[in-house]
């Protein structure tokens, strides 16, 4: 019989940690879009009041902080270039403004990573925001955001293998 090595359930893996990082990245992103907050009051803001703690009843999972700044801050400094590979990817006649303020926060999010952050996988990028879509929407949201994802890194050149 084959013994397994006990996995350690005190300590919270990254990837949790990063997950988390991403939905509360693209919370911060959406109430920077909608909201017209600035980029310091975010992250101030979310460094502050969100990252793993609880408000309101809602307990926020333990997030990597630094992984959720660069994230918001990549958005915010690349968003001219990542926009206009949204637009390609998505539907003609469906430019990213005329997305749902949640859905363009995932996609921006997402394509900075895809863009920008060639050191994590593709696969892994897309899988975490399609999970986030989920978070947010019951219907066929996380669709869209996988198939306009897997554009942007086509368009890219990325390789999803």
């Amino acid at each position: 019989m084959t013994e397994y090595p006990k996995r350690d359930t005190i300590t919270p893996r990254a990837a949790n940690q990063r997950g988390a990082a991403r939905l509360a990245a693209v919370q911060a992103l959406y109430q920077m879009d909608v909201g017209r907050a600035s980029l310091e009051d975010t992250l101030a803001q979310f460094g502050a009041f969100h990252l793993g703690r609880e408000i309101e009843g809602e307990q926020y999972l333990p997030a990597d902080a630094d992984f959720f700044r660069q994230i918001v801050t990549g958005v915010a400094k690349h968003q001219l270039q990542i926009d206009p590979s949204v637009d390609k990817a998505l539907a003609e006649g469906w430019p990213i403004e005329r997305v749902d303020a949640t859905l363009r926060a995932i996609l921006r999010a997402a394509a900075f990573e895809l863009l920008r952050r060639k050191d994590i996988p593709a696969r892994v990028v897309i899988s975490e925001y399609v999970d986030v879509a989920r978070a947010f929407y019951e219907d066929d949201a996380s669709g869209l955001v996988n198939g306009a994802l897997d554009a942007i890194a086509r368009s890219a050149g990325i390789d999803l293998a």
